[in-house]
Protein backbone atom coordinates (compact mmCIF):
# COMPACT_ATOMS: atom_id res chain seq x y z
CA UNK A 1 0.00 0.00 0.00
CA UNK A 2 1.15 3.30 -0.57
CA UNK A 3 -0.07 6.81 -0.49
CA UNK A 4 1.42 10.45 -1.59
CA UNK A 5 1.78 13.55 1.19
CA UNK A 6 1.22 17.07 0.54
CA UNK A 7 2.34 18.42 -3.11
CA UNK A 8 5.99 17.41 -2.58
CA UNK A 9 5.98 13.92 -4.53
CA UNK A 10 6.62 12.00 -1.32
CA UNK A 11 5.48 8.59 -1.46
CA UNK A 12 4.80 6.48 1.85
CA UNK A 13 5.07 2.45 1.44
CA UNK A 14 3.84 0.96 4.50
CA UNK A 15 4.03 -2.87 5.33
CA UNK A 16 1.60 -5.11 3.27
CA UNK A 17 -1.52 -5.91 4.26
CA UNK A 18 -1.51 -9.08 6.38
CA UNK A 19 -3.46 -11.14 3.88
CA UNK A 20 -0.73 -10.08 1.57
CA UNK A 21 2.30 -11.34 3.86
CA UNK A 22 0.07 -14.50 4.48
CA UNK A 23 0.84 -14.81 -0.01
CA UNK A 24 4.30 -13.54 0.09
CA UNK A 25 5.68 -15.80 3.59
CA UNK A 26 3.35 -18.83 1.58
CA UNK A 27 5.29 -18.05 -1.97
CA UNK A 28 8.39 -18.27 -0.37
CA UNK A 29 7.80 -21.77 1.85
CA UNK A 30 7.75 -20.41 5.24
CA UNK A 31 4.73 -21.21 7.63
CA UNK A 32 2.08 -18.95 8.13
CA UNK A 33 0.50 -19.98 11.70
CA UNK A 34 -1.72 -17.44 14.00
CA UNK A 35 0.94 -16.23 15.47
CA UNK A 36 2.69 -14.91 12.57
CA UNK A 37 -1.10 -13.58 11.56
CA UNK A 38 -1.47 -12.06 14.16
CA UNK A 39 2.09 -9.98 13.94
CA UNK A 40 1.15 -9.17 10.59
CA UNK A 41 -1.88 -7.31 12.29
CA UNK A 42 -0.20 -5.66 14.62
CA UNK A 43 2.50 -4.14 12.04
CA UNK A 44 0.17 -2.95 9.29
CA UNK A 45 0.41 0.64 9.12
CA UNK A 46 2.21 1.01 12.67
CA UNK A 47 3.65 4.35 13.25
CA UNK A 48 5.32 3.74 16.65
CA UNK A 49 8.45 1.66 15.25
CA UNK A 50 8.35 -1.01 17.53
CA UNK A 51 10.82 -3.23 19.51
CA UNK A 52 10.04 -6.77 18.95
CA UNK A 53 9.85 -6.84 22.99
CA UNK A 54 7.20 -4.10 22.80
CA UNK A 55 5.53 -6.20 20.05
CA UNK A 56 5.31 -9.57 21.90
CA UNK A 57 4.01 -8.04 24.67
CA UNK A 58 1.18 -6.49 22.56
CA UNK A 59 1.08 -10.16 21.16
CA UNK A 60 1.20 -11.63 24.04
CA UNK A 61 -2.10 -9.80 25.63
CA UNK A 62 -3.46 -11.47 22.74
CA UNK A 63 -2.34 -14.16 21.98
CA UNK A 64 -0.87 -15.70 25.48
CA UNK A 65 1.55 -17.98 24.99
CA UNK A 66 3.28 -16.51 21.75
CA UNK A 67 6.99 -16.75 21.97
CA UNK A 68 9.57 -13.87 21.69
CA UNK A 69 11.37 -16.60 19.48
CA UNK A 70 8.14 -16.42 17.14
CA UNK A 71 8.22 -12.79 17.29
CA UNK A 72 12.35 -12.22 16.15
CA UNK A 73 11.83 -14.61 13.63
CA UNK A 74 8.64 -13.02 11.90
CA UNK A 75 10.34 -9.56 12.52
CA UNK A 76 13.30 -10.70 10.69
CA UNK A 77 12.03 -12.82 7.74
CA UNK A 78 10.03 -10.11 7.10
CA UNK A 79 13.19 -7.78 7.01
CA UNK A 80 14.63 -10.51 4.91
CA UNK A 81 11.94 -9.93 2.17
CA UNK A 82 11.88 -6.05 2.75
CA UNK A 83 9.12 -5.93 3.94
CA UNK A 84 10.08 -3.86 7.25
CA UNK A 85 13.25 -1.88 8.01
CA UNK A 86 15.22 -2.79 10.64
CA UNK A 87 16.54 1.00 12.69
CA UNK A 88 19.76 0.26 15.14
CA UNK A 89 20.18 3.48 16.98
CA UNK A 90 22.81 4.13 19.53
CA UNK A 91 21.73 3.74 22.55
CA UNK A 92 19.01 1.83 22.10
CA UNK A 93 16.74 -1.49 21.67
CA UNK A 94 16.74 -2.44 17.50
CA UNK A 95 13.46 -1.06 16.47
CA UNK A 96 11.25 -2.38 13.36
CA UNK A 97 9.88 0.09 10.62
CA UNK A 98 6.94 -1.22 8.71
CA UNK A 99 7.40 2.15 7.04
CA UNK A 100 9.83 1.00 3.97
CA UNK A 101 9.54 4.52 1.88
CA UNK A 102 12.30 6.52 1.68
CA UNK A 103 12.42 8.57 4.64
CA UNK A 104 14.41 9.76 8.01
CA UNK A 105 13.69 9.78 11.89
CA UNK A 106 13.09 12.21 14.33
CA UNK A 107 13.86 10.83 17.69
CA UNK A 108 13.22 12.39 21.35
CA UNK A 109 16.15 12.43 23.85
CA UNK A 110 13.70 12.63 26.88
CA UNK A 111 10.96 9.80 25.90
CA UNK A 112 12.70 8.24 22.92
CA UNK A 113 9.58 8.50 20.85
CA UNK A 114 10.55 8.21 16.85
CA UNK A 115 8.76 9.81 14.16
CA UNK A 116 9.08 9.54 10.29
CA UNK A 117 10.34 12.50 8.59
CA UNK A 118 10.21 13.01 5.16
CA UNK A 119 12.60 15.56 3.03
CA UNK A 120 11.60 16.24 -0.20
CA UNK A 121 14.58 17.63 -1.78
CA UNK A 122 17.36 15.75 -0.07
CA UNK A 123 19.77 16.36 -3.19
CA UNK A 124 19.46 19.95 -1.47
CA UNK A 125 21.38 19.60 1.21
CA UNK A 126 25.07 20.29 0.89
CA UNK A 127 27.05 16.98 2.54
CA UNK A 128 30.92 17.07 2.57
CA UNK A 129 33.73 14.14 3.61
CA UNK A 130 32.46 11.67 1.04
CA UNK A 131 35.63 11.80 -0.42
CA UNK A 132 34.75 9.48 -3.45
CA UNK A 133 32.02 7.34 -1.94
CA UNK A 134 29.01 7.16 -3.90
CA UNK A 135 25.98 7.15 -1.73
CA UNK A 136 23.17 4.85 -2.72
CA UNK A 137 20.69 5.73 -0.06
CA UNK A 138 20.39 8.44 3.42
CA UNK A 139 19.36 7.14 6.78
CA UNK A 140 19.29 10.84 9.19
CA UNK A 141 18.22 10.78 12.55
CA UNK A 142 17.12 13.90 13.90
CA UNK A 143 18.15 14.14 17.61
CA UNK A 144 16.23 17.01 19.73
CA UNK A 145 12.81 17.31 21.88
CA UNK A 146 9.31 15.81 20.76
CA UNK A 147 6.24 18.13 21.20
CA UNK A 148 5.25 17.01 24.74
CA UNK A 149 8.97 16.91 25.95
CA UNK A 150 9.32 20.12 25.00
CA UNK A 151 6.69 21.94 26.16
CA UNK A 152 7.73 20.79 29.68
CA UNK A 153 10.65 21.79 29.37
CA UNK A 154 9.59 25.13 29.23
CA UNK A 155 7.73 25.02 32.50
CA UNK A 156 10.04 26.33 34.94
CA UNK A 157 8.91 24.00 37.74
CA UNK A 158 10.23 21.27 35.91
Amino acid sequence: MSCRLGGGGITVVVVRTPTELTTAFRERGLKVTPQRQLLFRLLHANPTHPTAEALFATASEQMPGISLRTVYQTLNDLAAMGELRVLLFAGGSTRFDPNVSDHHHAQCDRCGELHDVYVDRLEALTVAGFDGFVAERASIVFSGLCAACSKLSNHPNQ
